[in-house]
């Protein structure tokens, strides 16, 4: 099975690989200067090729990268979620960025469990965190559902060294602890 054919599910989110198809859809969402406020600001359509572009090179390289997220009954293209350890990168990431007509929704927790269940089982990492805006009280709120807790405060790498950003996160051993404790209760 080639990575490109990975698929991951939840009941209402489909998470793969991201593809040349969604270059579209994720010029839109990074133009959307509401949902760019607090990752690094919005990109004209060249740049968003190029992140795109980074992302699929992250797969082909790395054997992952964030997933495109596809809404199930929709079939449209909602964000992208996932693994992410860029070189310089402040750790392991799972890190997520939903467009805006889906905020509210749900989507971000959602894909960030099945994410990070992938991470530590395909992946073996033993540690996920989540690099934050100080500002982005939702994206804080999402990590607080995941049971990440704030680590500390660093830096990301140039072009956005500089600027202060939270660091959250949990162990693989808190993780598993959380879902199964989550699953005993359920």
């Amino acid at each position: 099975m080639s990575l490109f054919d990975l698929q991951l599910e939840t009941e209402r989110l489909l998470l793969r690989p991201p593809r040349r198809e969604d270059y579209e859809p994720w010029a839109a969402f990074v133009a959307d200067e509401e949902a760019m406020r607090h990752l690094g600001g919005i990109q004209a359509r060249s740049p968003a090729w190029r992140s795109l572009a980074t992302m699929v090179g992250s797969w082909q390289m790395e054997g992952f990268g964030m997933f495109s997220v596809i809404e199930k009954a929709s079939g449209q293209w909602v964000g992208r979620v996932g693994p992410w350890n860029p070189v310089d990168w402040p750790g392991t990431e799972v890190g997520w960025s939903i467009v805006r007509t889906a905020w509210g929704k749900g989507y971000a927790p959602e894909a960030a469990i099945v994410s990070t269940d992938w991470a530590f089982a395909t992946l073996g990492w033993e540690k996920v965190i989540h690099t934050i805006d100080p500002a982005n009280a939702n994206s804080q709120a999402v990590a607080r559902k995941l049971g990440s807790t704030l680590l500390r405060v660093g830096e990301l790498p140039p072009p956005h060294a500089g600027k202060p950003i939270e660091i959250w996160g949990q162990s693989r051993q808190q993780w598993l602890a959380r879902r199964h404790s989550t699953a005993d209760n359920a």
